[in-house]
């Protein structure tokens, strides 16, 4: 296997554009981090077509899956926090080939955890939260309860991963282990949740109203990072917010967001009378302009 797996990423590391090699194992990691195969190769490039690339291989009896990924691409899902298995892996694999310690830079980096790093991915995980929450609600007065507890489970993993960002740590795979330890309370909710003999009804009652108190505990800081943004100048139309470069990760997640904020107080709305009779332009203000 090491041979193989040597033929594998030396054929890449002789390019200009590999930046960096990582081989994760599954003996070490939990087989879900690796999607069943024994080890997976990661190879970080400069070369942004294609931006993925994704190969599997099969090798006396054991199964390599290799990555082969765009340096920006790579960046953006840890900004994002969109892939989970990848912090994993950087943590955890083990450095085959490194130019210029480029990898070995990005990988302190991920432990270092810096706070404007922090800032951005504790507003995009309130934002799902957010998000999840408000369509629970929704659903819960209108008594979907199933559909409902589907979006309160999503709606705990969320506030789950924010709690543990807040608190400088990357959300792994197994992040209810993590919270078990770190926000002991949290994972009381999820455990009660998911385990009480209370009809479906009453326990989703009650997660509602202990998860109002852990949102108005966490607005100031999950809304940070876009009410930072939007200070910037006096007044922003809905279309101008998508197409901010800093509140593109927001994605689908913004509108709900802001909204949120208008009912909390921490945005105002402008009106500005538009060509038809009545009808006004809506724009979205910060209190602190």
């Amino acid at each position: 296997m090491d041979n193989f797996v040597r033929t594998l990423y030396q054929e890449r590391a002789s390019l200009p554009s590999t930046v960096g090699v990582l081989l994760i194992e599954s003996a070490e990691q939990l087989l879900t981090t690796t999607d069943t195969f024994d080890s997976v190769l990661l190879i970080i490039s400069t070369d942004k077509e294609p931006e993925l690339l994704v190969k599997h291989y099969s090798y006396e009896g054991t199964k390599l899956a290799l990555y082969s990924i765009y340096e920006n691409k790579l960046r953006e899902w840890l900004m994002a926090g969109s892939n989970r298995k990848i912090y994993d892996w950087l943590l955890n694999g083990k450095i085959l080939f490194d130019r210029n310690d480029s990898l070995q830079q990005l990988i302190q980096d991920l432990n270092d955890f810096p706070f404007h790093e922090r800032k951005l991915r504790i507003g995009l995980e309130f934002s799902k939260l957010i998000r999840r929450y408000a369509d629970g609600k929704k659903l819960y007065e209108q008594k979907h309860y199933f559909d409902a507890y589907n979006h309160v489970i999503h709606s705990l993993h969320h506030l789950a991963r924010l709690s543990l960002i807040e608190k400088g740590f990357h959300p792994e795979v197994t992040v209810w282990n993590q919270v078990k330890n770190l926000e002991p309370e949290i994972y009381k909710m999820y455990n009660e949740l998911i385990n009480s003999n209370e009809a479906i009804d009453k326990r989703l009652e009650l997660l509602f109203l202990a998860s109002e108190f852990y949102l108005h505990m966490r607005t100031d800081l999950g809304s940070s990072h876009i009410i930072e943004v939007l200070s910037r100048k006096s007044m922003w139309s809905i279309q101008e917010i998508i197409e901010e470069k800093e509140l593109k990760l927001y994605s689908v997640d913004i509108c709900v967001l802001l909204e949120y904020l208008v009912d909390k107080g921490y945005l105002d709305i402008i009106l500005e009378e538009s060509k038809g009779k009545s009808i006004y332009h809506r724009y979205y203000t910060t209190k602190n302009f």
